[in-house]
Protein backbone atom coordinates (compact mmCIF):
# COMPACT_ATOMS: atom_id res chain seq x y z
CA UNK A 1 0.00 0.00 0.00
CA UNK A 2 1.30 3.47 -0.86
CA UNK A 3 1.96 5.82 2.03
CA UNK A 4 -0.73 8.47 2.53
CA UNK A 5 0.27 11.95 1.32
CA UNK A 6 1.79 13.76 4.28
CA UNK A 7 2.59 10.59 6.23
CA UNK A 8 6.02 10.07 4.69
CA UNK A 9 9.08 9.67 6.90
CA UNK A 10 11.38 12.70 7.12
CA UNK A 11 15.15 13.00 7.45
CA UNK A 12 17.38 16.04 7.47
CA UNK A 13 21.17 16.09 7.53
CA UNK A 14 22.29 18.87 9.85
CA UNK A 15 25.04 19.30 12.43
CA UNK A 16 26.57 17.05 15.07
CA UNK A 17 23.46 17.09 17.29
CA UNK A 18 20.70 14.70 16.22
CA UNK A 19 17.08 14.32 17.24
CA UNK A 20 14.93 11.23 16.75
CA UNK A 21 11.19 11.98 16.73
CA UNK A 22 8.68 9.17 17.37
CA UNK A 23 5.03 9.53 16.32
CA UNK A 24 2.05 8.02 18.11
CA UNK A 25 -0.16 4.94 17.92
CA UNK A 26 -2.23 4.86 14.66
CA UNK A 27 -0.70 8.25 13.75
CA UNK A 28 2.05 9.19 11.32
CA UNK A 29 5.02 11.55 10.88
CA UNK A 30 2.51 14.23 9.82
CA UNK A 31 1.72 14.93 13.49
CA UNK A 32 5.37 15.79 14.19
CA UNK A 33 6.47 17.23 10.84
CA UNK A 34 6.24 20.93 11.87
CA UNK A 35 8.37 20.08 14.92
CA UNK A 36 10.89 18.24 12.73
CA UNK A 37 11.02 21.19 10.32
CA UNK A 38 11.66 23.62 13.17
CA UNK A 39 14.56 21.57 14.52
CA UNK A 40 16.00 21.12 11.02
CA UNK A 41 15.82 24.87 10.37
CA UNK A 42 18.00 25.39 13.45
CA UNK A 43 20.75 23.15 12.14
CA UNK A 44 20.00 19.85 13.83
CA UNK A 45 20.15 16.46 12.17
CA UNK A 46 16.59 15.09 12.36
CA UNK A 47 15.06 11.65 11.86
CA UNK A 48 11.28 11.18 11.86
CA UNK A 49 10.54 7.58 10.80
CA UNK A 50 7.21 6.06 9.79
CA UNK A 51 6.41 3.19 12.15
CA UNK A 52 5.58 -0.18 10.51
CA UNK A 53 1.88 -0.57 9.70
CA UNK A 54 1.23 3.16 10.00
CA UNK A 55 0.52 5.82 7.40
CA UNK A 56 -1.34 3.56 4.95
CA UNK A 57 -4.49 1.78 6.18
CA UNK A 58 -5.41 0.12 9.45
CA UNK A 59 -5.42 -3.33 7.86
CA UNK A 60 -1.66 -2.99 7.36
CA UNK A 61 -1.20 -2.12 11.01
CA UNK A 62 -3.13 -5.19 12.16
CA UNK A 63 -0.24 -7.53 11.32
CA UNK A 64 2.30 -5.49 13.34
CA UNK A 65 3.03 -5.17 17.05
CA UNK A 66 5.14 -3.24 19.53
CA UNK A 67 8.28 -5.18 18.64
CA UNK A 68 8.03 -3.87 15.05
CA UNK A 69 7.43 -0.27 16.13
CA UNK A 70 10.26 -0.29 18.68
CA UNK A 71 12.69 -2.01 16.29
CA UNK A 72 12.18 0.82 13.79
CA UNK A 73 13.07 3.61 16.23
CA UNK A 74 15.91 1.54 17.68
CA UNK A 75 17.44 1.24 14.19
CA UNK A 76 17.04 4.96 13.60
CA UNK A 77 18.72 5.79 16.91
CA UNK A 78 21.70 3.59 16.07
CA UNK A 79 22.00 5.22 12.64
CA UNK A 80 21.84 8.72 14.16
CA UNK A 81 24.44 7.77 16.78
CA UNK A 82 26.87 6.81 14.03
CA UNK A 83 26.85 10.29 12.48
CA UNK A 84 26.07 12.58 15.44
CA UNK A 85 28.08 13.44 18.55
CA UNK A 86 24.94 13.86 20.69
CA UNK A 87 21.50 12.36 20.10
CA UNK A 88 18.19 13.28 21.72
CA UNK A 89 14.98 11.23 21.57
CA UNK A 90 11.50 12.73 21.53
CA UNK A 91 7.95 11.54 21.02
CA UNK A 92 4.23 12.18 21.20
CA UNK A 93 1.87 9.83 23.07
CA UNK A 94 3.01 6.23 22.35
CA UNK A 95 6.02 7.88 20.71
CA UNK A 96 6.86 9.20 24.16
CA UNK A 97 6.88 5.64 25.50
CA UNK A 98 9.13 4.58 22.61
CA UNK A 99 11.51 7.45 23.41
CA UNK A 100 11.59 6.55 27.11
CA UNK A 101 12.44 2.93 26.32
CA UNK A 102 15.23 4.04 24.00
CA UNK A 103 16.61 6.15 26.85
CA UNK A 104 16.32 3.25 29.30
CA UNK A 105 18.03 0.79 26.96
CA UNK A 106 20.72 2.95 25.35
CA UNK A 107 21.97 4.90 28.39
CA UNK A 108 24.70 7.39 27.54
CA UNK A 109 23.98 7.09 23.80
CA UNK A 110 20.89 9.25 24.51
CA UNK A 111 21.71 12.79 25.69
CA UNK A 112 18.18 13.80 26.67
CA UNK A 113 14.47 13.00 26.32
CA UNK A 114 11.51 15.18 25.28
CA UNK A 115 7.99 13.76 25.58
CA UNK A 116 4.65 15.36 24.74
CA UNK A 117 1.54 13.87 26.38
CA UNK A 118 3.34 10.54 26.86
CA UNK A 119 1.19 7.43 27.24
CA UNK A 120 1.90 4.90 29.97
CA UNK A 121 -1.20 2.71 30.10
CA UNK A 122 -4.25 1.53 28.12
CA UNK A 123 -7.07 2.78 30.33
CA UNK A 124 -10.61 1.62 31.04
CA UNK A 125 -12.24 -1.72 31.74
CA UNK A 126 -11.99 -2.56 28.05
CA UNK A 127 -8.21 -2.87 28.46
CA UNK A 128 -8.69 -5.99 30.57
CA UNK A 129 -10.92 -7.52 27.89
CA UNK A 130 -8.38 -7.05 25.09
CA UNK A 131 -6.76 -10.51 25.32
CA UNK A 132 -10.14 -12.10 24.49
CA UNK A 133 -11.90 -9.28 22.61
CA UNK A 134 -9.18 -9.04 19.95
CA UNK A 135 -10.16 -12.54 18.78
CA UNK A 136 -13.83 -11.54 18.50
CA UNK A 137 -13.76 -7.97 17.23
CA UNK A 138 -11.19 -6.64 14.78
CA UNK A 139 -11.32 -2.91 15.46
CA UNK A 140 -12.70 -0.11 17.62
CA UNK A 141 -13.14 3.59 16.86
CA UNK A 142 -10.07 5.70 16.22
CA UNK A 143 -8.33 8.17 18.51
CA UNK A 144 -6.86 10.62 15.97
CA UNK A 145 -7.28 14.41 15.83
CA UNK A 146 -7.80 15.30 19.49
CA UNK A 147 -6.93 18.92 18.73
CA UNK A 148 -8.42 22.14 20.17
CA UNK A 149 -7.47 24.23 17.14
CA UNK A 150 -10.46 24.51 14.79
CA UNK A 151 -8.52 23.84 11.60
CA UNK A 152 -6.22 21.26 13.17
CA UNK A 153 -6.28 17.74 11.75
CA UNK A 154 -4.13 14.69 12.44
CA UNK A 155 -3.46 12.16 9.71
CA UNK A 156 -4.31 8.94 11.54
CA UNK A 157 -6.51 5.87 11.28
CA UNK A 158 -10.23 6.10 11.99
CA UNK A 159 -10.12 2.54 13.36
CA UNK A 160 -7.87 0.92 15.98
CA UNK A 161 -7.03 -2.77 15.39
CA UNK A 162 -7.62 -4.56 18.72
CA UNK A 163 -4.67 -6.87 18.13
CA UNK A 164 -2.45 -3.77 18.09
CA UNK A 165 -4.17 -2.27 21.13
CA UNK A 166 -3.38 -5.48 23.02
CA UNK A 167 0.24 -5.31 21.88
CA UNK A 168 0.36 -1.65 22.95
CA UNK A 169 -0.88 -2.60 26.42
CA UNK A 170 1.90 -5.18 26.70
CA UNK A 171 4.45 -2.59 25.60
CA UNK A 172 3.29 0.01 28.12
CA UNK A 173 3.65 -2.50 30.94
CA UNK A 174 7.15 -3.36 29.76
CA UNK A 175 8.22 0.30 29.58
CA UNK A 176 6.67 1.05 32.97
CA UNK A 177 9.00 -1.51 34.52
CA UNK A 178 12.01 0.08 32.81
CA UNK A 179 11.38 3.74 33.73
CA UNK A 180 13.82 3.62 36.65
CA UNK A 181 16.57 3.07 34.07
CA UNK A 182 15.85 6.48 32.54
CA UNK A 183 18.51 8.81 33.98
CA UNK A 184 18.86 11.41 31.21
CA UNK A 185 17.61 15.01 31.41
CA UNK A 186 13.86 14.94 30.74
CA UNK A 187 11.49 17.57 29.36
CA UNK A 188 7.84 16.57 29.70
CA UNK A 189 5.14 18.74 28.13
CA UNK A 190 1.51 17.86 28.77
CA UNK A 191 -1.98 19.15 28.08
CA UNK A 192 -4.30 19.36 31.12
CA UNK A 193 -7.18 18.88 28.64
CA UNK A 194 -6.27 15.63 26.92
CA UNK A 195 -9.07 13.32 25.78
CA UNK A 196 -6.77 10.42 24.86
CA UNK A 197 -4.14 10.19 27.62
CA UNK A 198 -5.04 11.21 31.22
CA UNK A 199 -2.72 13.30 33.44
CA UNK A 200 -2.07 10.19 35.54
CA UNK A 201 0.22 8.84 32.82
CA UNK A 202 2.59 11.80 32.98
CA UNK A 203 2.47 11.78 36.78
CA UNK A 204 3.42 8.11 36.88
CA UNK A 205 6.29 8.59 34.44
CA UNK A 206 7.66 11.52 36.46
CA UNK A 207 7.43 9.50 39.67
CA UNK A 208 9.27 6.47 38.26
CA UNK A 209 12.14 7.83 36.17
CA UNK A 210 15.54 8.29 37.84
CA UNK A 211 16.30 11.54 36.00
CA UNK A 212 17.47 14.41 38.22
CA UNK A 213 17.20 17.13 35.56
CA UNK A 214 13.42 17.17 34.99
CA UNK A 215 11.23 19.94 33.59
CA UNK A 216 7.43 19.74 33.32
CA UNK A 217 5.52 22.27 31.21
CA UNK A 218 1.72 22.58 30.94
CA UNK A 219 0.19 23.18 27.51
CA UNK A 220 -2.97 25.00 28.59
CA UNK A 221 -4.35 25.74 25.12
CA UNK A 222 -4.02 22.29 23.54
CA UNK A 223 -5.52 18.81 23.55
CA UNK A 224 -3.67 15.52 22.97
CA UNK A 225 -2.00 16.22 19.61
CA UNK A 226 -0.38 19.36 21.00
CA UNK A 227 2.29 19.35 18.27
CA UNK A 228 -0.44 20.45 15.81
CA UNK A 229 -2.34 22.62 18.29
CA UNK A 230 -2.21 26.12 19.78
CA UNK A 231 0.88 25.35 21.87
CA UNK A 232 2.90 23.87 19.00
CA UNK A 233 5.32 26.81 18.80
CA UNK A 234 5.95 26.57 22.53
CA UNK A 235 6.81 22.87 22.19
CA UNK A 236 9.23 23.64 19.37
CA UNK A 237 10.91 26.51 21.25
CA UNK A 238 11.10 24.77 24.63
CA UNK A 239 12.53 21.58 23.11
CA UNK A 240 15.13 23.53 21.14
CA UNK A 241 16.14 25.45 24.29
CA UNK A 242 16.34 22.17 26.25
CA UNK A 243 18.57 20.59 23.59
CA UNK A 244 20.69 23.73 23.37
CA UNK A 245 21.24 23.76 27.15
CA UNK A 246 22.50 20.18 27.18
CA UNK A 247 24.36 20.34 23.84
CA UNK A 248 25.61 23.96 23.63
CA UNK A 249 26.96 23.51 20.09
CA UNK A 250 23.41 23.75 18.71
CA UNK A 251 23.10 26.68 16.33
CA UNK A 252 26.85 27.22 15.99
CA UNK A 253 28.73 26.94 12.72
CA UNK A 254 31.06 24.03 12.02
CA UNK A 255 29.18 21.40 13.97
CA UNK A 256 29.55 18.58 11.48
CA UNK A 257 29.67 15.07 12.93
CA UNK A 258 33.06 14.35 14.42
CA UNK A 259 34.01 18.05 14.28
Amino acid sequence: MPVLPGAEPFRHEGGEVGVLLCHGFTGSPQSLRPWADHLAEHGLTVSLPLLPGHGTRWEDMQVTGWQDWYAEVDRELRALSERCARVFVAGLSMGGALALRLAAKHGDAVAGVVVVNPANKVHGLSAYALPVARHLVRTTKGIASDIAKEDGAELGYDRVPLHCAHSLRTFFRLVDGELAQVTQPLLLLRSPQDHVVPPADSARILSRVSSVDVTEILLEQSYHVATLDHDADRIFEESLAFIGRIAPSVGKEGTAAGG
